[in-house]
């Protein structure tokens, strides 16, 4: 397996596989995730991009901008078989998904994630102006379970994640449903803290997870004991390679990764064939 910082793939093949908007309220799929995870994420919403911002230094943006460009290449190529439809899936406060529809003026793009809270305060953002009322015209709120998503099976042009394959619990069905939804064709795109190859450096971002994420979380929010959990998400995430092995597990293709700030996030990138 190779890094794709230079854009080589990880494989080539997969094994054989069998497999407006309303910003008042999300639809209610019925759904069946772990309870302290919905908990962690309902207490901190409110003040989860402001917590973004400041422990990232700013950084999140740069990922975000990567993500959204790998997003639009991928968009590109399905253009001419039907109108796309894109899933940002764990979309939360909405980031993502506004930052491709501000993008892409012809997409359409559904807006996942499985704690109302989170979804609340991305509809409120766009009833405060964070993106124009024709782009919010293009967004669907769904409160979803990745692992039992309902969508019908080939109903996507592209999927994005950013930094919330970690929270879900049994990631090799999240996996298969997204490789379900996704056209033949379409691409996976995810965005998630990893494990910096580099030794200093990964014992500096360590050092920083260990102490620092807890101290700014509970100052911004109150709720340090959340942000233990959020530490103790990305330490336990698989490095790079190993999730490699799990797009592959999953039936998908073509799959890559590129380091970004060092291999603190990587961006994962895989073809359903």
């Amino acid at each position: 397996m190779t890094d794709a910082s230079n854009r080589a793939p990880i494989c080539a093949r997969p094994p054989a596989s069998g497999g407006g908007a309303s910003m008042a309220a999300a639809v209610d799929s019925g759904l069946a995730t772990s309870p302290d995870a919905q908990a962690v994420f309902s207490r901190i919403a409110e003040q989860y991009d402001r917590f973004n911002a400041v422990s990232s230094l700013g950084i999140y943006r740069h990922w975000l901008r990567v993500l959204v460009d790998e997003a639009e290449k991928a968009v590109d190529q399905r253009r001419s078989v039907q109108p796309p439809r894109v899933l940002d899936l764990a979309g939360g406060t909405g980031e993502v998904a506004f930052a491709l529809v501000r993008r892409m003026s012809d997409i359409q793009v559904v807006l996942s994630d499985f704690c109302r809270p989170m979804l609340d305060v991305a509809a409120e953002r766009c009833r405060a102006g964070v993106i124009t009322r024709a782009q919010a015209g293009r967004i669907q709120f769904v409160q979803a379970d990745a692992r039992q998503l309902p969508f019908a099976d080939a109903s996507f042009s592209a999927l994005t994640c950013a930094y919330g394959i970690r929270n879900i619990p049994e990631r090799d069905r999240a996996l298969a449903e997204a490789f379900r939804v996704l056209e033949p064709g379409g691409s996976l795109l995810i965005c998630e803290f990893s494990t910096p190859p580099a030794a200093a450096w990964r014992r500096l971002y360590h050092l920083y997870l260990q102490t620092m994420i807890p101290l700014l979380g509970g100052l911004l929010t109150g709720e340090r004991a959340e942000f233990h959990y959020l530490r103790d998400s990305i330490r336990a995430f698989p490095h790079q390679r190993a999730f490699c092995e799990m797009l592959l597990a999953a039936g998908f293709a073509d799959i890559s990764y590129r380091n970004l700030t060092g291999g603190i996030v990587a961006l994962h990138k895989a073809v359903k064939r």
